[in-house]
């Protein structure tokens, strides 16, 4: 038994590290059903009870539809009719996969390895999150030749075999589940539609200002441990030390007198994004050390990181701080915050020879943004804001 359990007990601690995957990617034809829906039509499909390949797919189907209620987000690529594909969705009666299950559809006769990236592009999620799930071995092998970060299982010639098969690869392995988990699928479909909204008004800055946005921010507490701990073990791109921090261990910050921690949630028209970042400053003498900082891609480009500094640098003058400072430690996956603190302002100060670079921002030489959001404080995190 101990290969199985080193197997089961490794899934949890890659989880807890965030290599765990978060997006699934599902070709149509011969995979969530049998046949060609171009050819057979909606009602030459087989799907569902009254043959045993039918059962197969839709227990298939069901699988996907359980991943989703688990925070998993479902997307399409298929070679395909966009229009022909979606009839099955809408009405075929046996379909258990619903439209609004589905998160993108990138359903038309592109490349699929071009749609996969399209859609990491549109949701504002990493490759490494992604799983494509084909029944064609050649697409299989072309998704994986152009795109090594994705995971491409390979799956066996028999249907009935491949939920056994998938679900020993275990990637969307979790250490923890959430509200904002099962929420999960609603906060990238808002993302699709203001993604359209940017595409309409053209200018970003009208763009932003018009997506009536208020940022809540509040120290860590009690009912948000979880998400907090979740999210600083799941952020892998917008992470500027990759230091991980259990739940244990942010239960202990949120008394430690020389810690200064930020919890925040951003909600706009199109709903809540739930919470996006946390930071956790550590304070030395008249220095505030910025020990970990996380943002969810999906709020990237709405200006959220410089309405969070300037609660940092409003709280550290308080407390009578001269300084904060920020260290930026590279790794695999986080060069998209390579030049973070320099684009706030900071100063670098300290250079290593693996890329690790050191920054400071002098808090009497700051001066307020007008940021295109209202800041809502919470009594102890600061008197509320708007700009």
């Amino acid at each position: 038994m101990i290969p199985l359990y080193a197997e089961h007990a490794m899934r949890i601690v890659a989880a807890q590290m965030g290599r765990s995957r978060r997006v699934l990617v599902l070709d149509l034809d011969n995979t969530i059903w049998g046949g060609i829906i171009g050819d057979d039509g909606v009602e030459g499909l087989t799907l569902g009870s009254g043959s045993p390949l039918g059962e197969t797919y839709a227990a298939l189907q069901r699988m996907a539809l359980s991943y989703k209620e688990r925070g998993i987000i479902l997307c399409v690529s298929s070679k395909n009719d966009e229009a022909i594909a979606l009839d099955a969705f809408r009405n075929h009666p046996e379909m258990i996969l619903k439209e609004e299950d589905i998160v993108a559809f990138r359903v038309n006769w592109d490349d699929k390895a071009a749609n996969i990236k399209a859609i990491a592009e549109m949701i504002d999620l990493g490759l490494e999150s992604f799983v494509f799930f084909d029944d064609n071995p050649a697409e299989r092998k072309r998704v994986r030749d152009a795109l090594p970060a994705v995971a491409v299982p390979e799956l066996p010639e028999d249907p009935s075999e491949w939920i056994s098969v998938f679900q020993a690869a275990g990637y969307f392995e979790q250490a923890s589940f959430s509200r904002e988990d099962q929420l999960r699928a609603g906060f990238y479909k808002a993302n699709a539609r203001r993604a359209a909204r940017l595409e309409r008004i053209g200018n970003h800055d009208d763009y932003l200002r018009s997506l009536e946005m208020t940022l809540s921010i509040a120290p860590f507490d009690q009912p948000g441990r979880k998400r907090i701990a979740q999210l600083i073990s799941k952020s892998n791109q917008f992470n500027l030390t990759t230091r991980r921090h259990s739940e244990a261990e942010v239960a202990a910050l949120q008394t430690n007198p020389e810690a200064f921690t930020v919890q925040a949630r951003l909600e706009d028209m199109f709903g809540d994004n739930g919470m996006i970042s946390a930071v956790i400053c550590l304070k030395n003498n008249r220095q505030w050390e910025i020990d970990t900082w996380i943002m969810s891609c999906r709020v990237l480009g709405r200006r959220v990181e410089e309405a969070i500094l300037q609660h940092l640098v409003q709280q550290a003058r308080k407390a009578g701080a001269l300084e904060l400072i920020g260290r930026y430690i590279p790794t695999a996956r986080n060069a998209l915050v390579r030049d973070h603190f320099e684009k706030l302002g900071f100063t670098r100060i300290d250079d290593q020879p693996d890329g690790e670079t050191t920054w400071r921002l002098v808090i009497g030489e700051y001066r307020d943004k007008n940021l295109p959001m209202k800041i809502e404080a919470s009594p102890s995190s600061g008197s509320a804001s708007a700009a």
